[in-house]
């Protein structure tokens, strides 16, 4: 297993965020800056490699709040624009680092990716286009640059999305269904963070208490809920409601595994 892992969660929003455009509800009136969440997604750095999961529209805002110099990976959970809208940001990486950005994701995210982003794969391409290297991946463990990594299938309602373990780290986002055998992939990580939308039950989504449950019968060190809404309430008030060793994420926490 690696060890020394850095996480950073760069968002833990939903597509909308926080606050939501136009929305005057007490969730996006807050001033508390833990209640202001960018799309979701997450940085690891390894020994090895700095890895991000998932490329959503916020992803050149928060490359820049959080100094980003290099990214060597990007893993892609599943094909909706808040996971895949930042993609033509990676031109600047390109540029710095002089080398195409590598993706990872299953083989019908990438034909989505193409598809959205044409002119990335073009023939002849147009000067200063995102430079991709997209690889097929399956629901079978890959090395990455001296990284060992873990797909962890699952489904946001119909949708197959893949979660993703690092050493003792795991991290699922936008599910609502995950296999008993999906689930134990995820056994034994000191660090876990998962879905949790809202309190009420959503079809593509675990709810609080859904999310709660799997935490529970994980059994990590610390638990962390992520791509939330302003329907799950503000974060001072939930966080008093959660169980021990389960927290709120918040976009900027930084914890090492």
């Amino acid at each position: 297993m690696n060890q020394n892992i850095k996480i950073t969660l760069l968002g833990t929003g939903t597509s909308q965020g926080i606050p939501v455009v136009a929305c005057d509800c007490r969730v996006c009136q807050s001033t508390d800056p833990k209640d202001n969440r960018l799309r979701t997604a997450v940085m690891i750095e390894t020994p090895h490699n700095n890895i991000i999961i998932d490329a959503g529209p916020d992803f050149r805002q928060q490359m820049l709040k959080e100094n980003v110099k290099k990214v060597d990976a990007l893993l892609i959970t599943h094909n909706h624009k808040d996971h895949t809208g930042g993609l033509d940001d990676v031109r600047a990486f390109n540029w710095i680092l002089k080398k195409p950005m590598e993706v990872f994701a299953r083989d019908s995210v990438l034909k989505s990716i193409k598809k959205d982003f044409d002119y990335a794969f073009e023939e002849e391409k147009y000067p200063g286009v995102p430079q991709i290297n997209l690889h097929t991946i399956t629901n079978e463990s890959f090395d990455f640059h001296g990284d060992h990594i873990i797909p962890i299938d699952a489904r946001h309602a119909k949708m197959p999305v893949f979660g993703f373990r690092i050493g003792d780290f795991s991290y699922l986002t936008d599910a609502s269904i995950i296999r008993p055998e999906e689930l134990d992939k995820m056994k034994g990580s000191k660090y876990i963070i998962i879905n949790a939308l809202r309190k009420e039950k959503h079809y593509s989504h675990f709810n609080l208490k859904e999310a709660i449950e799997i935490l529970q019968y994980l059994k990590p060190e610390r638990g962390y809920l992520t791509h939330i809404s302003h329907q799950m309430g503000r974060y001072k008030e939930v966080s008093k409601e959660l169980p021990p060793g389960i927290e709120l994420a918040y976009d900027g926490l930084r914890f090492q595994v």
